[in-house]
């Protein structure tokens, strides 16, 4: 990979290693396209998304976090911070996560589906 490599193209890459199940080597490229581009919430689920399905649940938590901090209105941000949530043992506030991602989005069975086994 060349120097000159923009967030867009780093998202670009890490997306396509996400699609293919490479979601370690995904997060890593996710990882230097936030370095660019902090603010973008499109890289920042994508990095979550990433870090999560490879194991690293306390990274992918923290960006979770960061983006219910910066947007708590993002459904997906409380979905993904809930699945961390459930993870790490902290039912109770995997539980609000839930809900309030299902208030938001109630057409969504995913997350439906998750708070019914998380027993919300």
């Amino acid at each position: 990979m060349g120097m000159n490599e923009d967030a867009y193209s780093l998202l670009m890459k890490g997306r396509q290693l996400l699609a293919d199940r490479h979601s370690h080597q995904a997060a890593i490229v996710l990882e230097r396209a936030i370095v660019l581009e902090p603010e973008k919430t499109s890289i920042r689920e994508s990095l979550a998304r990433a870090l999560f399905n490879s194991g690293q649940t306390a990274k992918a938590k923290e960006q979770f976090q960061i983006m219910v901090d910066a947007d708590p209105s993002n459904d997906y941000a409380h979905f993904g911070l809930a699945l961390c949530q459930a993870k790490t043992g902290e039912r109770r506030a995997a539980t609000g996560h839930l809900k309030i991602a299902v208030a938001m989005r109630p057409d969504s069975e995913i997350y439906r589906t998750a708070l019914s086994v998380l027993g919300g």
